[in-house]
């Protein structure tokens, strides 16, 4: 439906789908789109979301061992949920059967509610004015919450709503979201000076 909203067509919209298999990109991309964003940053903001999963494809790569023939279509579906079923699982053959039954499954299943919620966009008319573009961002950060735990994460986390939300009255859009990218490195640069500092303190015994 967020798709639909942003003036993608029902078909459009299944394409967009079938080839990014990752809903944070998807997401991404649409959200852009939506709010009149370059189609080209939009598709940069989309692409640094997707950048995890071939850190994931370099460890699933070990750890399942496919055939040369089949892993550029087993490439489609390394996205969180498979790689977390395969490296759950205790030997190569069970975390060949995870991923295959979680990737096929949610592919799947991910398609159809597209097609079903592009359709129903479609009957419904105008879905901004039912507030349904707000959808994605709401899911996202319902999801995201629960897995900021340490203080760090919830640095990155914060600073990243601080950039993108200041820079989004002054630069195109899109481009908020891929500077609010800067908020990890940056956190983590934080955390690496202040452990350095504690690190040469001299401890009681010392002085």
């Amino acid at each position: 439906m967020t798709s639909a909203g942003s003036g993608l067509t029902v078909w459009q919209t299944c394409a967009l789908s079938l080839l990014v298999f990752t809903g944070a990109s998807q997401f991404a991309l649409v959200g852009a789109l939506a709010a009149g964003g370059n189609p080209l940053t939009a598709a940069a903001g989309a692409f640094f979301l997707g950048v995890r999963n071939a850190f994931y494809g370099l460890r699933l790569s070990q750890l399942l061992a496919l055939p040369r023939a089949v892993r550029p279509f087993a490439a489609q579906w390394v996205i969180d949920e498979t790689s977390a079923v395969s490296l759950a699982q205790r030997d190569r053959r069970g975390a060949r059967i995870g991923f295959a039954v979680t990737g096929l499954s949610l592919y799947v299943l991910w398609n159809l509610t597209t097609l079903l919620g592009a359709l129903g966009a479609e009957a419904i008319g105008d879905t901004n004015a039912w507030g349904l573009d707000a959808a994605g961002p709401a899911v996202f950060l319902a999801l995201l919450a629960p897995m900021l735990k340490t203080v760090t994460e919830r640095a990155v986390a914060g600073l990243a709503v601080v950039l993108g939300l200041g820079l989004l009255p002054v630069l195109p859009a899109g481009v908020p979201v891929l500077v609010a990218a800067l908020a990890a490195p940056l956190a983590l640069w934080a955390e690496g000076r202040r452990k350095g500092r504690t690190a040469g303190r001299p401890e009681e015994g010392e002085r």
